[in-house]
């Protein structure tokens, strides 16, 4: 009964939120099938479960022939789900490895066609978060862009090794930079060396990288807190991190794409129009030469929808897709197969 009223509630909400500068969905003709979709998630916590499965709820309402499996364990498990035939839909929740696409590429001979269908959150856990750099709160460095952050964690011929180095002056300018941040390894790395380093996997070797730790009591002491926790101890240091995470004696420094700016803070409005330069998305991969093709761009144009987005907005945690994100990303379901 109660999972009936909190689904009356959702559908409710929904229709209440729509947009309607997103198309409807409009089904373009009646499909049936099975899609398995694989990636995003781990036991016994929700990370995209029950927003997709809100989707595949909505879905079946207008298209009551297709059918869903959702094993959703974890987005390593997700494209090789695809290119060993084991599934459909492979939902990510970071951004694709190169090994990931040459694998699917060495099986199929084509690479995967990616569809974004929502935006992440801007400082919910587990919801794809915007990311953020913090200084301690004595530091006066207005803003950052993607090249200051390049030349601070990564290795360049013009590193940053003063604060002097990125214009402050005074007791400042020979001021050594400390700079903090999630372990390397995790997807937290992969995408700022995707974002801000061109590509390039060399970091800072004095970065010094946090783990999530254990805590005494039980819990975890998580690593974005650990690097916040860390500059408030530090005046010099400055972190990577996610505005999820908080503490007195710090500040999030402004970002901005290039040197001319804007230079802007993670809110509701700049990461929905992914403005703000740092902010995550959950992509979808599928196999567009795949059976089940058809069915799953049905799908995937039920997500992209009014109705598909308006469940994101009940949902409260991801950020829907604007109107104009939206319409790039139907588009790629147009497109011949590769």
């Amino acid at each position: 009964m109660r999972a009936a009223v909190c689904l009356l509630v959702l559908c409710s909400a929904a229709a209440s939120a729509q947009n309607p500068k997103l198309p409807p969905y409009v089904a373009s003709r009646q499909v049936s099938g099975t899609i398995r979709v694989w990636g995003h998630g781990a036991a016994g916590k929700d990370y995209i479960e029950s927003l997709m499965r809100a989707w595949e709820e909505g879905f079946a309402k207008v298209q009551p022939n297709v059918h869903f499996e959702n094993e959703l364990y974890g987005t390593a498990s997700a494209v090789g789900a695809l290119y060993t035939d084991k599934g459909e839909l492979a939902v990510m929740g970071r951004e694709i490895w190169p090994m990931e696409t040459e694998a699917f590429t060495d099986v199929k001979g084509y690479p995967p066609t990616s569809v974004d269908i929502v935006t992440g959150s801007v400082d919910i856990r587990n919801k794809e978060f915007a990311l953020t750099f913090v200084v301690n709160a004595k530091n006066p460095l207005k803003h950052l862009s993607l090249e200051d952050v390049r030349r601070i964690f990564s290795v360049t011929a013009k590193p940053v090794k003063t604060w002097g180095d990125l214009g402050l002056t005074g007791e400042w300018a020979h001021t050594p930079v400390r700079a903090y941040g999630f372990e390397i390894a995790r997807g937290f790395g992969y995408y700022l060396q995707q974002r801000a380093f061109g590509g390039s996997e060399i970091w800072n070797p004095d970065l010094v990288e946090m783990a999530d730790q254990p805590k005494a009591e039980g819990g975890l002491y998580d690593a974005g807190q650990r690097v916040v926790d860390a500059v408030a101890g530090d005046a010099d240091g400055i972190g990577f991190t996610s505005a999820l995470y908080r503490a007195g004696g710090v500040r999030v420094v402004p970002l901005g794409r290039t040197r001319y700016g804007p230079f802007l803070l993670p809110t509701r409005d700049t990461v929905a129009a992914h403005s703000y330069p740092l902010v995550q998305v959950i992509t979808a991969f599928y196999d567009k030469r795949g059976k089940e093709a058809p069915v799953v761009e049905e799908f995937l144009r039920y997500v992209l929808s009014r109705q598909g987005q308006a469940v994101v907005a009940a949902e409260g945690d991801f950020t829907p897709l604007t109107p104009h994100l939206a319409d790039l990303e139907r588009a790629k379901l147009l497109h011949p197969a590769p």
